[in-house]
Parts: structure tokens; C-alpha cells; sequence
């Protein structure tokens, strides 16, 4: 007996929703990060959703499919900025970056939430890619070697970009009075 079309496509829908839905945050938040506003990470993330839906079977293939859905968020946030260049519309960075964690939970003192914002504030001074990288890195988690597929670069290229991002988010804090020693800690 022949699957009709209508059940075939309900059991692609349901296939994509369990191999995606557990990346959905994790792809949110980056394309926060890259954004630096709700409505665009949304719109971003939706719209990868859309593009990926009919690429069900070259997913299920995929050995580690979050770094994969990572370098899709990126190459298709690159592309929109590409686009938005072009018409000379683009905002690289961020009007005002919201806090990084939920602070909601009163354990936080006062102190933790100055120096979460000093950092954030910083963070929105950096070049673009050099931002992209240490939240990538730092704050995402992704390894090197995730980061050079997402990325097309080399490892090394990327350890000597982070490592110069890290410094001049440090020049950055240090300038801005944050304590020293924190600085440093980055």
C-alpha cells in the first residue's frame, strides 16, 4: 500500500522538528549574538528553519549536526549582511546589547551585574568578526576546530583572531575602569 502525500510530508515535518528542536535555543542564541536584537534573531533563525526543512534527508547524514546548523546560522547571517551592505542599510553593531544571562535570580549582587554589563558594553565595541569569535568561543562554547568548519578558516587563523580580539576586549575594559584583574582574566 502506497503512503499517501499528505502522511509522507507529516512524517518529514515530524523527523525535522526531532532532529532540530534540540538545537533551537542554542541557534537562537547565537543569532542574538550576532543580531544584538530579539526580532532579528528570530527572523534569522525562522528563516534558516524554512531553507533547512527541505535538506531533512542531508541532515539526518550529519555526524555532529549542531556546528553544522551553527555554520548554516552564520553563512546565512554573513549573507544578510552582504545584502543589507549593498543597499547601505547595515548596522554591524548592536544599538544596545541586552544582558548576556538571565539575572532574574537575587543571588546576583549589584557588582556581578555592573561587571556583565561593562563586558557587554565592550563586546559591542569590537569589530565584528572579533565579537562573533569571542562569543562563539567564550561564551557558546564552540571548540576551534567546530569554529573552523563554521568559519572556513584554519585553527591557527582563528587562535591568533582570538587571541587579538581577547586583547583588545581587554584594552577595552581596561579603558572603561574595569577592574584590571578581571580584564586580564580575559
Amino acid at each position: 500500500m502506497k503512503m499517501s502525500l499528505f502522511s509522507r510530508r507529516r512524517d518529514n515535518e515530524s523527523s525535522f522538528e526531532e532532529l532540530v528542536m534540540p538545537h533551537v535555543n542554542n541557534l537562537y542564541r547565537l543569532a542574538y549574538h550576532y543580531c544584538g536584537q530579539q526580532s532579528d534573531a528570530e527572523d534569522l533563525v525562522q528563516e534558516l528553519l524554512l531553507k533547512l526543512i527541505h535538506r531533512l534527508d542531508e541532515m539526518q547524514k550529519v555526524e555532529k549536526l549542531r556546528p553544522w546548523l551553527a555554520k548554516a546560522l552564520y553563512h546565512l547571517f554573513i549573507d544578510r549582511i552582504r545584502k543589507q551592505q549593498r543597499r547601505s542599510e547595515v548596522s554591524l553593531q548592536p544599538d544596545q546589547l541586552e544582558t548576556l544571562h538571565d539575572h532574574s535570580d537575587s543571588g546576583h549582587n549589584i557588582e556581578k551585574l555592573v561587571l556583565i554589563n561593562n563586558i557587554e558594553q565592550a563586546l559591542a565595541q569590537l569589530k565584528h568578526e572579533q565579537r562573533l569569535l569571542v562569543v562563539m568561543h567564550d561564551i557558546e562554547n564552540y571548540t576551534l576546530a567546530e569554529l573552523a568548519t563554521i568559519m572556513d578558516a584554519p585553527v591557527g587563523t582563528l587562535k591568533s583572531r582570538l587571541h587579538r580580539s581577547r586583547a583588545k576586549l581587554r584594552e577595552i575594559l581596561s579603558a572603561d575602569g574595569t577592574n584590571p584583574a578581571v580584564a586580564a582574566c580575559l
